[in-house]
Formats: C-alpha cells, sequence, structure tokens
C-alpha cells in the first residue's frame, strides 16, 4: 500500500490506497491555519501519518503540494498560500520523519493525472486539468503521462497575467479568480458601498455582520440569491479565468478540459455556464467545438489518488 498527502491552502489530507485509482483504503482530512506555517502543517503530518503507515504497512509516499515544486531534487519552490515551504527539501524531509521513499509533485499535477487515468479524462488523449479553490492550477497529462517541461514546473494557467498592462508577478489570473480573489473583491466592494444598501446589507447579514467571516460559498449562495455584488464579483472572476482556459486550448488544443476545485462546485449558472460562453469568446475561432470542459468526477480527494498513482510508478516494486 501506498501513502498520498495532499498538502494545501486550507486543507491537509492524507489517504491510503494502491495508486490504481478509487476507492482508498482509508482518507483522514485536517483543516490548515495558515498563520501557523509549514511548520504547523508538518506537525500534523508527522502526527497523523504514522498511524496510518503502521495500520495498512505503507511502503511509499507520494506529496501533492499546493505550489510549485522541483520534484527532481524534491523541493518546494514556494506556497502562494502558506508561509515557510519556500525551498524546503520536502521529501528528504519526509524521508528522515516518516522513514519511507517520497515522491513530491504539485497539487495540479497530480490532480491531473488522476482525472486523466480514472476521472473525466478518461479515454482522451490530450487533458488539460485545472483547479480553481484558493488557488488557481492547472497540468497536462498526454497519453497518461504528466508533461512537466524542461524545468519540472509547466502549465501554471493561473500564474498568466491577463493583458499586457499586467506587470507585476502578482497581477495574475489567480489574483483575480481564485476564491479568495472572488472573496477580496467583494470585501472591497463592501468597504465602497453603504452599510444600508440592500446587496452590502445581504451579504453582512449572511456573516451576522462580521466581514472577516464572509467566504466564497456565502457569496456563492448570495449571488444565487440575487444578489448583485456576490454575482458581479463571481462574473468577472469567470471572465479572467474564461481567458485562461481559452489561451490553453488555443495553444495546446486538448480535446478536454477538466474543471476541478472547490469554486468549481458552485452552481452551473453562476460558474460553468458563463465560463463556456467566456471561453467561445477568447479561444480561438477555428478550435471551437473541437473540446470538452467536463467537471471533476474524483471529488475532494483527487489530488490524493494522483500522487498515490505517481508513487506508484516511482517506486514500483
Amino acid at each position: 500500500m501506498l501513502l498520498g498527502i495532499e498538502i494545501g491552502g486550507t486543507k491537509l489530507q492524507l489517504g491510503v490506497g494502491t495508486g490504481e485509482g478509487p476507492p482508498l483504503a482509508e482518507l483522514a482530512r485536517l483543516d490548515v491555519r495558515p498563520e501557523g506555517g509549514a511548520e504547523g502543517i508538518r506537525r500534523q503530518i508527522a502526527e497523523h501519518a504514522p498511524p496510518l503507515i503502521a495500520r495498512h504497512r505503507v511502503r511509499a509516499i507520494g506529496i501533492g503540494f499546493g505550489g510549485p515544486v522541483d520534484s527532481q531534487r524534491g523541493r518546494t519552490i514556494v506556497s502562494h498560500q502558506v508561509e515557510g515551504w519556500k525551498e524546503f527539501p520536502l521529501a528528504d524531509w519526509c524521508r528522515q520523519t516518516l522513514g519511507l521513499p517520497t515522491l513530491l509533485a504539485n497539487d495540479s499535477d497530480s490532480a491531473g493525472v488522476a482525472e486523466a487515468r480514472f476521472g473525466a479524462g478518461r479515454g482522451h488523449r490530450a487533458v488539460f486539468y485545472t483547479n480553481v479553490g484558493s488557488g488557481i492550477g492547472g497540468s497536462l497529462v498526454l497519453d497518461g503521462h504528466l508533461y512537466q517541461g524542461a524545468s519540472g514546473v509547466a502549465s501554471e494557467i493561473g500564474h498568466l497575467r491577463p493583458g499586457t498592462d499586467c506587470q507585476n508577478p502578482d497581477q495574475t489570473v489567480e489574483s483575480l479568480a481564485s476564491g479568495w480573489a472572488i472573496r477580496a473583491a467583494v470585501l472591497a466592494q463592501l468597504t465602497r458601498s453603504p452599510p444600508a444598501e440592500p446587496d452590502a446589507a445581504d451579504l453582512l447579514g449572511r456573516c451576522a455582520g462580521h466581514a472577516d467571516r464572509l467566504t466564497t460559498e456565502v457569496i456563492a449562495q448570495a449571488a444565487a440569491a440575487g444578489n448583485r455584488l456576490a454575482a458581479e464579483a463571481i462574473d468577472r472572476a469567470c471572465r479572467t479565468y474564461g481567458w485562461a482556459v481559452a489561451q490553453v486550448l488555443t495553444l495546446l488544443a486538448p480535446s478536454v478540459v477538466v474543471l476541478g476545485g472547490g469554486v468549481s462546485l458552485m452552481s452551473e449558472s453562476l460558474w460553468l455556464a458563463p465560463l463556456r460562453r467566456y471561453v467561445d469568446q477568447y479561444v480561438f475561432p477555428p478550435l471551437r467545438g473541437t473540446f470538452r470542459l467536463a467537471p471533476a468526477q474524483l471529488g475532494e480527494a483527487v489530488v490524493v489518488h494522483g500522487a498515490l498513482a505517481l508513487a506508484r510508478e516511482s517506486f514500483a516494486a
């Protein structure tokens, strides 16, 4: 058996499986506290992984990390959500702490492999996977194998800069279209709107008057109920993301784009339907009708499944 670990900006998951697809033998989910930094996440892994390893006689580990990684050296490059991961030797740390060989991959790369082999991309030769949650990631899988580019970092759709005016590295698709970006846009709008304005009052009422408690999920609920401020923030994010997906389609021409992440779980009228419109608006016209936009199928364990599959490949007995 193998242990797959997902390290994200808001969650940590540890799952045991064979690497051949669902189901998992066991899955544990833990909340991540960004203020605890990378050290806090490592403490959680050190506490919760050993019992799983012992119960299931785990022989190797695969990690899907929420940020760019140097998979050849087993190092995280940076996390854009949690401090303390810059140039950290995570694979070595895992080997020393848990005593098992460890493979490190990006979380979107892991998820893309899983969806291409076991999920919505199964049966397609060229699959592009992209997720929208606390961040935005992407991966390209060709004939079931992950494309990693010349340097090991590829398909970073969230770090495209939408337009020539975006000259700062922080001016990205992720900064405008992620779940955190939607929340930030709504919070900024609330500071400019009178509290008595109906849509502002509705949003504040949904979080008991505490704007800091506002979540993307609450914003989506408000938008579905007709809240203009919420709906406009989601639509702006969707337009930017649709532009980014169209650039990928224009350059790579996959037959399917698999859409994952928590934001993609919004109602179809709020996210998928407008996304399809924006993709068609921005894609190279001859490519219209040659691809599908398909919701991911493997749920919240998708990164774990991909990490397990990659570990199986790397440490095949």
